[in-house]
């Protein structure tokens, strides 16, 4: 029975996003865990391309209707995506993070928690956040910087107008955190999913002034917007503290400075107008201003250019500013650019 399990675990390292083994075998009990072995099976034999059902029945030998029946519902629990192509529904194996183990919210229980923890400390973040391109970038608050420095696709607002069904949800991070006796005090229901077409109704549907209203919402709560690190197809906002996600942990506890794509702005402090009055400082979820001799001063290499700091200033003292064009890195443009240039940095390509 482990032998599926080895199987499937290295079928999800092959994925770009990466399931990087480690030495007490952990992943494994994570995956027994979600997976149950006739699952596991099938999910082995996929890999990160969609391909018809007909083809992944040939291949591992069963009916193509009991195939079909079985990725349908583990696609209903995130193991698996499908889609449909030509009148054809197509399955791949879904990457474990982001992916699988935030389709797990409901599912998140103290063992699950203890798992995935234990999971990162022994090489899951090393190996899955080290790696470039970064799964996510950070998108500065609204109204941090000059709206003629504002990227195309760093305008948060822009972002959510196209999208015609808006979703909210609990952080899976802060759940998993507070699940082994950690976390903060920080808004929980901030997990914001968009859709550009419309889709049935449920229970955590928001409107778009909803919506709007939450990233404001968030922003006072001095949370950092975190996005697919892509152009184009961005279809969630995360709204993240330094403490509990995972990503954002790679700064702050595992001293990997680009375990998230940093917005191209630093922020810049006016010293004649600032108080040192620690605001800023508070707020800043990555350590990259403190306050010394009664005036903020910004670390500008840990600098993520979220733009906390200057949407919370009272003295309107700390803005962002675009960063010299030689410095600037534009995102993957699309999802499938991102796992292309994951691939070749793996050495996969």
């Amino acid at each position: 029975m482990d032998d599926v399990y080895e199987h499937l675990a290295d079928a999800l390292n092959r994925l770009p996003n990466g399931f990087p083994r480690t030495a007490t075998g952990v992943e494994l009990r994570i995956l027994q865990k979600i997976f149950a072995p006739e699952e596991a099976a099938l999910a082995a034999q996929l890999t990160g391309q969609m391909e018809p059902v007909d083809s992944i029945a040939a291949r591992v030998g069963l009916p193509e209707e009991a195939v079909l029946q079985a990725l349908k519902a583990m696609a209903r629990r995130g193991l698996v995506w499908g889609d449909k192509h030509e009148g054809k529904r197509r399955f791949r194996l879904a990457p474990f993070v982001v992916g699988i183990y935030e389709a797990h919210l409901e599912r998140m229980d103290h063992e699950f928690a203890h798992l995935f923890e234990e999971y990162m400390a022994a090489g899951g973040t090393a190996g899955i956040m080290g790696v470039q391109p970064a799964l996510h970038r950070v998108v500065p608050a609204r109204g941090a910087a000059k709206t003629e420095w504002i990227l195309p696709y760093d305008d948060v607002k822009a972002l959510l107008m196209e999208g015609k069904t808006f979703r909210v949800r609990d952080c899976i991070c802060r759940v998993q955190q507070k699940l082994i006796g950690k976390g903060c005090d920080k808004p929980l229901h901030t997990c914001l999913v968009f859709y550009t077409i419309p889709l049935p109704p449920e229970p955590n549907d928001i409107t778009l002034d909803e919506a709007l209203a939450l990233l404001d919402m968030t922003e006072r709560a001095a949370l950092v917007h975190t996005v697919s690190n892509m152009a184009k197809g961005v279809s969630y906002v995360c709204n993240c503290c330094g403490c509990c996600c995972g990503i954002l942990r790679g700064i702050t506890e595992y001293g990997l400075a680009d375990s998230v794509a940093a917005a191209n702005y630093y922020a810049v402090v006016d010293e004649a107008a600032c108080t040192g009055c620690g605001i800023c400082e508070s707020r800043c979820q990555v350590g990259a201003i403190a306050v010394g001799d009664a005036v903020a001063a910004v670390d500008r290499a840990r600098c993520i250019g979220c733009g906390l700091c200057a949407s919370g200033c009272p003295e309107g003292a700390v803005a962002l500013h675009l960063k010299p064009e030689t410095e600037i890195v534009h995102p993957p443009e699309d999802f499938a650019a991102w796992e292309q240039a994951r691939l070749r940095n793996r050495g996969m390509a």
